[in-house]
C-alpha cells in the first residue's frame, strides 16, 4: 500500500490544477441547504403570536409547535448520516429539497397544531439532512487548504438564512401591520411568511441538478471511474490520480462502511468501546447548543419584547442580530484556515462566557409590570449589547468551526456514521434547550436561563482545552480515528 502522507505531499504540490470556480460553485449550491436550515429555523421566530393565536395553544403547546421541528431535524441528521453512505451526499440533499418545499407550504396551510407539527418536523427532517450532509459533501470536494473557509460558508449560509426569514417576517408584519393580522389573499402575514421560503426551496432544487456526487462516496461504492472523473474535474488529471490512490487507501477493503466503525477494536471483543472521536464529535455538537444561542434564534422577538419593546422593534432588532452573526462568519472565513479550529472555539468560549454573564446580570431583580414585561431601565442597553456581543463570539466560533470539524474530523470510513451520531446528539441538545426555555421563562426567569446558558459556555472552555485537537490542513484520508 502507497504511503498516504507521500502522496498527500505529492497531490499538494499539483493543487494549482484546481477548479477553483467549479469547486467554488459546488460549495455554493450544496449551501443553500444552509441558507433554508437558517430559514426554516428562524422564520417561526415572527410567528409566535399567530401560531398562539390560530391554535389557542399556552406556553408549553407554544414551545413544542416551536420545538416539533428539531424531533424531526434529530431524526433527519440521524438517518442521512446513514443514508447517505447507502445512496450518496447529493442524493440525500435533493430529498431535503423536496421536503423543504413540502414543508414550508404546509406549514403555512395548517389549520390545527397537529398538522402544523407534522408539517414543521417534515420540514426538521429536511434541515436535519442538509445540517450534517452540507458541510460533509463540502469536505469531501474541497482541497484541505482552503476546506475550512468553504465548510465556513456553510455557517454564512445559516445565518444568511436566518438574516433573511428575519426581514422577510419584519417587512410582512409591517405591511400587515402585525403578523396577526391578513396580508394577501385574506391570509395572514405569518402564514406568508413560511410560503416565502418556497423560492429558496425551489433554487436549491434546481441546483442540486448540477453538483457532482461525492468522490469520496462513488470510491466507497466501487465507482472508482465515475470518481475519477469527477475528481479531475474537481483538481485536474494529475493531482486527481494521486488522490484516487490515496482515497481507496483510507478506506477498509473487509467491510462497508457501518456503525461498528465506531467502536474501538483494539479491545477484546466482549469489551469494545466508542472511540474517543466520537465522544468529541458529540461534546461538539452539545455544547454548541448548551449556551443557548437558538434562544436568541427562536424567541428573540419574545426576548425582545419582554424587555419592553414593541413587536415591530423586537423584529427590528432580529435584524440587527443577524447582521452581526454575518459579519463574524466572514471574520471566521477569512481565518479559519489560518488561526486554525481550536483557537477559534477556545476564544470564542471565552467571549460567549463573559457576555452571557452580563446579559443573565441585566437580568436580574428587574422588575414587572401589571402587564407582566420586565422593567429594566438603565439594564435594557446593556443587555442589548450583551447579546449581540454573544452572537457575535458564538458566529466567530462555535457556530461555523463546530460544523466544519465534524464535516472533516472524522475518517472516510466512519464519517456517515460519526456525523449521524453527532448530528443526533446537536438536534436533541437544540431540541431540549428550545423547548425547555418558556419553562424556564415562566419558572426562574431570564436571568435564571442566561445564568446557566454563561455556566455551560464556561465549561466548553476546559472541553476545548483538554480534548478538542487541530485539524487545520489535514487531508480527510489523514485524518485519525
Amino acid at each position: 500500500m502507497e504511503n498516504t502522507h507521500t502522496l498527500s505531499a505529492m497531490a499538494a504540490a499539483n493543487n494549482h490544477e484546481d477548479n477553483k470556480l467549479f469547486i467554488i460553485f459546488i460549495s455554493l449550491a450544496a449551501s443553500i441547504g444552509g441558507f433554508l436550515f437558517g430559514f426554516d429555523s428562524g422564520v417561526i421566530n415572527g410567528t409566535v403570536d399567530g401560531l398562539q393565536q390560530a391554535f389557542n395553544s399556552n406556553s408549553v403547546g407554544t414551545g413544542f409547535n416551536i420545538a416539533s421541528m428539531l424531533l424531526g431535524c434529530a431524526i433527519g441528521a440521524f438517518f442521512a448520516g446513514r443514508l447517505a453512505d447507502l445512496y450518496g451526499r447529493r442524493s440525500l440533499l435533493i430529498v431535503a429539497a423536496i421536503f423543504f418545499i413540502i414543508s414550508a407550504w404546509g406549514s403555512g396551510i395548517a389549520m390545527t397544531s397537529n398538522e402544523f407539527v407534522f408539517y414543521r418536523i417534515l420540514g426538521g427532517l429536511a434541515v436535519g439532512a442538509a445540517s450534517v450532509m452540507t458541510p460533509a459533501y463540502i469536505s469531501e470536494v474541497a482541497p484541505a487548504r482552503y476546506r475550512g473557509m468553504l465548510t465556513t460558508v456553510q455557517q454564512v449560509a445559516i445565518i444568511s438564512g436566518l438574516f433573511a426569514a428575519f426581514v422577510s417576517n419584519y417587512l410582512l408584519a409591517k405591511v400587515a401591520g402585525i403578523s396577526t393580522a391578513s396580508l394577501w389573499m385574506e391570509m395572514q402575514a405569518w402564514r406568508w411568511m413560511f410560503w416565502m421560503e418556497l423560492a429558496p426551496a425551489c433554487l436549491f432544487f434546481l441546483t442540486l441538478m448540477f453538483i457532482p456526487e461525492s468522490p469520496r462516496f462513488l470510491v466507497v461504492k466501487g465507482k472508482n471511474q465515475h470518481a475519477s472523473r469527477v475528481l479531475t474535474r474537481l483538481y485536474g488529471e494529475e493531482t486527481a490520480k494521486l488522490k484516487l490512490i490515496e482515497i481507496k487507501n483510507s478506506l477498509s477493503n473487509s467491510h462497508k462502511p457501518s456503525f461498528s466503525d465506531l467502536l474501538d477494536t483494539s479491545h477484546s471483543t466482549g469489551n469494545r468501546k466508542v472511540k474517543k472521536i466520537v465522544w468529541l464529535g458529540i461534546g461538539l455538537a452539545v455544547f454548541q447548543q448548551l449556551v443557548g444561542i437558538n434562544v436568541i434564534f427562536y424567541y428573540g422577538a419574545v426576548l425582545w419584547q419582554a424587555v419592553g419593546f414593541s413587536e415591530s422593534d423586537a423584529l427590528l432588532i432580529n435584524i440587527i442580530s443577524g447582521a452581526v452573526s454575518i459579519a463574524a462568519c466572514v471574520v471566521t472565513m477569512l481565518y479559519v484556515d489560518k488561526i486554525g479550529r481550536k483557537p477559534l472555539l477556545k476564544w470564542g468560549s471565552i467571549g460567549m462566557a463573559v457576555t452571557l454573564a452580563v446579559v443573565a446580570y441585566s437580568f436580574f431583580g428587574a422588575d414587572v409590570d401589571s402587564n407582566g414585561n420586565l422593567m429594566m431601565g438603565d439594564k435594557g442597553p446593556l443587555a442589548l449589547i450583551a447579546a449581540n456581543a454573544y452572537v457575535f463570539f458564538f458566529n466567530f466560533s462555535w457556530g461555523p468551526v463546530m460544523w466544519v470539524m465534524l464535516g472533516e474530523m472524522f475518517p472516510n470510513q466512519m464519517r456517515g456514521s460519526g456525523l449521524a451520531i453527532a448530528g443526533l446528539a446537536q438536534w436533541l441538545a437544540n431540541f431540549a434547550i428550545t423547548i425547555t426555555f418558556p419553562i424556564l421563562l415562566a419558572s426562574i426567569g431570564l436571568a435564571g436561563a442566561y445564568g446557566f446558558y454563561a455556566l455551560c459556555a464556561a465549561l466548553s472552555i476546559i472541553f476545548v482545552i483538554k480534548f478538542v485537537h487541530e485539524t487545520k490542513g489535514t487531508e480527510l484520508e489523514n485524518m485519525q480515528g
